[in-house]
């Protein structure tokens, strides 16, 4: 029989055939493809429009870089979940003006709030396929050094080019494993002021103890505003800059939705493995997320110690904190979810199918069974460093220690030529660095910092020799009782607790520090080489990652072809639209409803955080204000929504459409069920939670009274 094996070929069927049931993060291209299904399923709009980028839909969805946005006015307003604007509600916060708690409301464009210094809103203005350029660069004998380093010159080089008008951040994308890559360009704008949160007792109701859960009370949704300088080009936080006039917004829909309805979630997915091998799967219920729930846990420990000594120290970790539990908690439902779908047997099951298939192919797939095992191979090569790894990323997690080596690095690849820098450390780069370095003492304590370094490096101390950093055994010595009382010494020793001193060192060449007597940088200097090292070789595997990836993708692709299933490409966080329908949950015998009310959260109000409503809202409840917000099917205002939508982290903050392409909701969160969809998509269980656009205008109208911005948005 002949086989079609052109790669290209393979891909360009891939959008033929749809997925079953609401399962699929699809990039705006294929949707062509879907069309019939897209239009069976209540779509009003033409599906065609929504591959227009800079369209009237499109046009208006945004990245925060972390979360999803998008554009309701054509003044810069812009909406997005109540987590996703914690950082900027965090960094304007004291213990004694503390709008984490309180909320903030800004009247006029002047009240409004900076954001942190590195809040960015990126506007996707084009995605082009430049798998060619890319390929074309790697040659057929390249070690695994040498293929990563090509291609990543390859790439910096489309982003240069990309980038030279000004104005634009670009990036290059690798989807099916690295089968494909796309150039992604998008308009950044970089001043982000804070416009509207809600009381944290609204914003965050529930916090912990709800996440993941449903049913589900919580107004997660806050307001922002993109400004530009006066020529309407992107500039850094000034008060002479003015509002940003998107070219297209969102309509709200005040009405929203009922049961059964059509929605869609646009927005910029983070990162899902339903691709990865049952090692991987394996790997990560054996060992990745068991191990980092501890580390975490212990980490919070700390920091909830430090809280209860100082409220400042509360305030200031309350970001880092909140993200913590919620990845806390994650892991805990992955955990839960993979073992009751025995994911790592699924997942082996399937790759028996998959092995059996190619079997009875020609000669190019006993070629690909061949790569395939050689990738398992790599895959369980990269165990013997895990631990290693994985402590090192907790140790640039510290304030003290990422600072010594942000600066030192950028002066190390400085003296080189810009497109030789490592990425990261380019001069596109160098406003985010200094970022960073400029909000540390308003995201940290000193004391605090101190503390998690000596936690990590004990940990580090257990290591098998094997994977110990000799230049780190040196420092330390072989006593791990002093510990503690190295890591005193290092933060007494270093100026680089000081914001002045930190930006100071972003002026010093690479021989000012090496011959510094800060503490920091000498052991950041000492280290380097090792580091240096140890990243040569993480970047050796990912090279040859980036050649038997790729075939084992195209081995999936061919058999789920054969069997008529799409494969459509894991998360990326690139612009995706994922649709289904308004729909409740059915589990262990239990039903549960789609919509949540306003009566709900007076039932779940104790007065103790989390669940500590304000009296205002519990009364305006009571007496069943509701005013032009009230759902006539439920008899109250919705406050929380279910839909059968196929979402992951980096969907937070997407906006929830009708079938007309109207804001009807933010989507925030899943169900616990729905967790582990990340490695295996279970249609009966998965469920996003979205705040119901009633609600949120119903706190911005009855509680917070903020009227200008519902006038704004044309709701009133």
């Amino acid at each position: 029989m002949h086989r079609r094996s052109s790669l290209a070929l393979i891909l360009a069927v891939l959008v033929t055939t749809p997925a079953l049931a609401t399962e699929g993060m699809w990039q705006p291209a294929q949707l062509p493809a879907i069309a019939a299904d897209l239009k069976a399923a209540g779509l009003e709009l033409d599906p065609h429009d929504l591959t227009d980028l800079t369209g009237p839909t499109m046009g208006a969805i945004v990245s925060l870089g972390f979360c999803t946005a998008s554009f309701v006015s054509p003044q810069g307003l812009i909406v997005t979940n109540h987590h996703c604007a914690y950082g900027a509600i965090q960094y304007n916060s004291t213990a004694e003006r503390n709008l984490i708690k309180n909320g903030f409301l800004a009247r006029r464009f002047e009240e409004e709030l900076p954001g942190d210094p590195n809040l960015r809103v990126y506007v996707t203005e084009e995605i082009r396929d430049v798998t060619r350029e890319i390929n074309a660069r790697v040659k057929p004998d390249m070690d695994g050094y040498a293929r990563f380093e090509a291609i990543d010159r390859a790439e910096k080089e489309l982003v240069a080019r990309c980038e030279k008008p000004g104005g634009l951040r670009c990036s290059v994308s690798a989807f099916y494993g690295g089968a494909s890559y796309q150039l992604i360009r998008q308009r950044e704008i970089r001043d982000v002021r804070l416009v509207y949160a809600p009381a944290g007792a609204i914003g965050k109701f529930g916090g912990d103890v709800d996440n993941w859960m449903w049913p589900r009370h919580t107004g997660d949704f806050s307001f922002l505003r993109a400004y530009v300088g006066k020529d309407g080009k992107s500039a850094a936080y000034s008060k002479d800059n003015v509002p940003y006039k998107p070219a297209h917004v969102l309509p709200v829909n005040a009405e929203g939705v009922q049961a059964g309805d059509f929605v869609m979630v646009t927005g910029y997915p983070g990162r899902t493995n339903r691709y990865r091998r049952a090692a991987e799967v394996a790997d990560a219920i054996d060992w990745s997320y068991p191990v980092q729930q501890q580390i975490v846990t212990d980490i919070l420990g700390i920091i909830d110690v430090e809280g209860r000594r100082d409220p400042e120290v509360a305030v200031k970790y309350a970001s880092s904190v909140a993200s913590f539990n919620n990845v806390l908690k994650n892991y805990g439902g992955q955990l839960e979810g993979l073992g009751r779908a025995d994911a790592a047997a699924t997942k082996r099951a399937r790759e028996a199918e998959l092995d059996a298939w190619l079997s009875r192919q020609g000669a190019e797939e006993a070629a690909l069974r061949a790569d395939i095992t050689a990738l398992d191979a790599l895959l369980s090569g990269q165990r013997a460093t895990r631990d290693r790894d994985l402590l090192l990323g907790y140790l640039q997690r510290t304030q003290l220690y990422s600072a010594a080596y942000s600066v030192y690095r950028l002066a190390i690849e400085r003296d080189k030529p810009a497109i030789e820098r490592e990425s990261g450390y380019q001069p596109r780069d160098e406003a985010r660095i200094e970022g960073n370095l400029r909000q540390m003492e308003r995201r940290g304590d000193p004391a605090t910092d101190a503390r998690i370094l000596a936690y990590v490096l004990k940990r580090y101390q257990q290591l098998p020799a094997a994977q110990r950093v000799a230049a780190l055994d040196q420092w330390l010595g072989a006593d791990a009782a002093q510990i503690d009382a190295k890591v005193g010494a290092l933060y007494a020793g270093s100026a680089l607790g000081g914001t002045d001193a930190r930006l100071a060192g972003l002026k010093l060449s690479r021989k000012q520090i090496e011959a510094s007597d800060d503490a920091a940088y000498r052991l950041i200097v000492a280290l380097m080489p090792d580091l240096l090292r140890i990243e040569r070789e993480r970047k050796t595997r990912a090279g040859e990652e980036m050649k038997l990836r790729p075939r084992y993708m195209q081995a999936m692709i061919a058999f789920n072809e054969s069997q008529g299933r799409a494969v459509y490409p894991d998360a990326n966080s690139s612009l995706r639209l994922t649709y289904g329908k308004v729909q409740g949950l059915k589990k262990d015998g239990a039903e549960f409803f789609p919509f949540t009310t306003l009566e709900g959260i007076v039932a779940k109000t104790t007065g103790v955080d989390p669940f500590d409503t304000p009296e205002k809202v519990v009364e305006r409840i009571r007496a069943k204000d509701y005013g032009r917000y009230a759902n006539p099917a439920i008899g109250s205002v919705p406050v929380d929504f279910l839909a059968d939508l196929d979402i992951t982290g980096g969907n937070s903050g997407s906006p929830t459409l009708d079938a007309r392409g109207r804001l009807v909701g933010l989507a925030f969160d899943g169900v616990w069920e729905s967790v582990s969809a990340d490695w295996l998509f279970n249609p009966a269980l998965t469920r996003s939670i979205q705040v119901d656009v009633r609600y949120m205008l119903w706190v911005m109208d009855k509680v917070d009274g903020a009227s200008n911005l519902l006038q704004e948005m044309g709701v009133r």
